[in-house]
């Protein structure tokens, strides 16, 4: 490297950056500490799990949709007009009234058929309900695996149970190489979901899903360099806790399986606010606020987690709108999710894939 590049490396890797006051990189010499540069390991684990979810959509998923029922609508064919399509394509794809009066008279049709092909034009690029459910499906198995094969790695660690434990000797914490694994594969996953994002069914909260995914690369990557893997294996954790259950939610939906659809939704809520709104806040405080010693990095992975916290807030008002859509539902004995023309999606699938 050149020495304009070595500079600039050794000053982002300034030890007053990533560690504690006091501490310096060579205190760290002897111990098994994450090492940054394992984490470029995500690049072909994020190509590995795209590979295994595209064959896990199309060999597992799509087969058993269609065995329980999951099928697509038959969708009205759009005749081939270049005016409007272009109109679509460049300008508008909800025309207003003056709009479409200009288009009826350039495509030599009526008002009412333009407004039609409009409307079969914006439902066909609806997706798929079988496409739904093969994505719902692949994020249903990995949360539930990472959620109780993170379980699975915490719950014999004093640490995960105390937290005066978690920062003992900090930052001179050897990194258990199963811990490491599952950091890296939380990251190869985050980062295959935002390579495959402008390909998956595009929701209605998607700028959130983007703040979300940046903000969670951050913190892992973050997280790891400065050896703050305790902690942050909690706070994946807690994420993954209720995750594999909204997934499951929608699966339901996709099934038409209404009612459990509903309970499940419901079980979702409650693990979704216990865990974001009551657990993530007192976990970030009492294992992380309430640590003396605070540096550059410890403020970064704080802001992030504030970040978290606000779309918490924000996702938990989507749930509560729909608990009551389904308690007035049940109350007025009607289904207040029927299906549109346009789309066939609930408040539910509009969640995000890692609330």
């Amino acid at each position: 490297l050149s020495e304009p590049t070595m500079g600039l490396s050794e000053a982002f890797w300034h030890h007053e950056y990533w560690l504690p006051p006091g501490t310096t990189w060579e205190d760290m010499k002897g111990i098994q500490y994450p090492q940054p540069r394992d984490l470029l390991l995500c690049i072909p684990g994020a190509l590995l799990l795209t590979a295994l979810r595209y064959l896990f959509e199309r060999l597992v998923a799509l087969p058993l949709g269609r065995k329980l029922g999951v099928s697509d609508k038959p969708r009205p064919k759009v005749q081939p007009n270049a005016t409007l399509e272009s109109f679509y394509v460049e300008l508008c794809r909800s025309p207003k009234e003056k709009d479409l009066i200009s288009l009826a008279k350039q495509s030599d049709l009526s008002v009412r058929k333009v407004e039609t092909w409009f409307r079969h034009r914006r439902a066909q690029d609806q997706p798929q309900v079988t496409k739904k459910f093969r994505e719902a499906s692949w994020r249903f198995i990995f949360y539930l695996t990472t959620f109780f094969s993170g379980l699975a790695l915490l719950y014999d660690k004093p640490w995960f149970w105390d937290h005066t434990v978690c920062w003992l000797r900090f930052p001179q914490q050897p990194l258990q190489p199963a811990l490491g694994w599952f950091y890296l594969l939380e990251l190869s996953f985050y980062c295959s979901l935002v390579a495959t994002l402008p390909f998956d069914v595009k929701r209605k909260d998607f700028m959130e899903q983007i703040i979300h995914h940046i903000a969670t690369i951050t913190l892992i990557f973050v997280s790891y360099c400065s050896n703050i893997v305790r902690f942050g294996i909690m706070v994946m954790l807690l994420h993954d806790a209720s995750d594999y259950i909204l997934e499951f939610a929608k699966m339901l939906h996709y099934m038409k399986w209404k009612r459990v659809c509903e309970a499940a939704f419901v079980l979702f809520a409650v693990v979704f606010i216990t865990s974001r709104l009551v657990l993530f806040p007192l976990i970030t405080y009492y294992y992380y606020v309430t640590k003396s010693q605070w540096y550059l990095i410890r403020y970064v992975i704080y802001t992030f987690l504030m970040v978290l916290q606000l779309l918490h807030i924000f996702w938990s008002y989507l749930i509560i709108r729909m608990i009551f859509s389904i308690i007035h539902k049940v109350e007025n004995v009607k289904d207040a999710r029927s299906d549109t023309e346009e789309s066939d999606r609930s408040e539910t699938e509009d969640l995000s894939e890692n609330p």
